[in-house]
């Protein structure tokens, strides 16, 4: 029987709490009073997690958290004014709104009334895990054939200008059997499954969902294509934790 040859499975915990160990160094030498205003308008189970994940972040390094939950049938209008009086709490440093939101009000109408120096999310945070996992493993895009699957506002959309900013040429799913690096973000369960790629791709999936038992879930079909890729993120515990350790860096550095 041909021996099968399981992938490296990238540590996204691991990652994570190393940020994480440095933000919180950073704030007790400077001795910094942050504080983190999260916007969440309805009662998403996914946006629930997503927002716990922040909080439980912040506890760990030592930012303050608050959790603003509005009703799903706010208007557009009133969101984006109590949107602007948080911003206007000169003990909030930084704020987020958890997407997605309710159909009927426009995101980025919303994320307007959050000034510059507070909106931490200015800089993707998806963005900087998946830089985070590439330079954490040496894995180099240069002449590679990179796929990037989604092109949503929160992941694929974030990746693909920074793709286009490092001037790095990338393909949809259609040339995912050439791929030399996937990146997904679609949140669609086993989208990708082992038959479609080939041997040793480095795979990052930024895709996140719940099966019927309310299991997180990626983009990947992660036990068969761990057996034909070099690297793999798992869902949970891959981009995901990263991601959250880059918001809060953003936040810090926005103190700076």
């Amino acid at each position: 029987m041909q021996e099968v040859s399981i992938a490296m499975i990238i540590d996204g915990k691991k990652i994570s709490e190393n940020i994480l160990s440095e933000i919180r160094k950073e704030i007790e030498k400077k001795q910094l009073k942050l504080k983190l205003a999260a916007v969440l308008v309805g009662d998403d189970y996914a946006s629930r997690i997503y927002v716990r994940k922040k909080q439980e972040a912040c506890e760990k390094v030592g930012i303050a958290f608050e959790l603003f939950n509005f009703p799903k049938d706010i208007t557009q209008e009133m969101l984006k004014e109590e949107v602007r009086k948080i911003a206007e709490d000169l003990n909030v440093s930084g704020i987020i709104v958890q997407l997605p939101i309710p159909k009927g009000i426009n995101a980025d109408e919303v994320m307007k009334a959050i000034p510059d120096r507070k909106n931490v999310e200015k800089i993707s945070p998806v963005v900087c895990a998946v830089q985070r996992i590439l330079d954490d493993y040496d894995i180099s895009l240069e002449n590679k054939t990179i796929v990037l699957v989604g092109r949503g506002k929160l992941v694929g959309g974030p990746l693909s200008d920074w793709l286009d900013k490092k001037g790095e040429k990338f393909f949809g799913i259609e040339r995912i059997k050439d791929a030399d690096v996937v990146i997904s973000g679609v949140g669609k369960p086993k989208l990708i499954t082992k038959d479609m790629v080939k041997d040793g791709v480095v795979v990052i999936d930024v895709g996140f969902s719940h099966d019927k038992d309310k299991k997180a879930v990626g983009d990947v079909d992660f036990k068969e294509v761990a057996e034909k890729a070099s690297l793999i993120t798992p869902v949970p515990g891959g981009v995901g934790p990263i991601t959250v350790a880059c918001l809060l860096r953003n936040l810090l550095q926005r103190m700076k």
